[in-house]
């Protein structure tokens, strides 16, 4: 199990951004919460198996279809045992 913190950056809010990451995440089994910035970036933490995590940063890079990913920085966190994954509205 590995825990990562991910900013992406780009056209990421308004193109229901939270929502897909939630879908991919639920399939990909990964752990974590989502929620937007008040920069307009969307801010991710994410906790499964280093292939998993591989899997769900492929799609963070693309996003849904009308998102524009500018970029996609990833640091690695402690662990914090998400059970399930959650869209943090503000």
């Amino acid at each position: 199990m590995k825990h990562l913190d991910i900013t992406v950056t780009g056209t990421v809010q308004g193109v229901f951004f939270r929502k897909s990451t939630k879908a991919v995440a639920d399939q990909l089994g990964v752990r974590g919460v989502v929620r937007n910035q008040v920069d307009g970036s969307v801010f991710i933490e994410a906790e499964a198996d280093e292939a998993t995590l591989d899997m769900f940063l492929d799609w963070c890079n693309e996003g849904p279809e009308d998102a524009l990913v500018a970029d996609v920085e990833t640091h690695e966190g402690e662990l914090k045992n998400y059970r399930n994954f959650e869209v943090v509205k503000k």
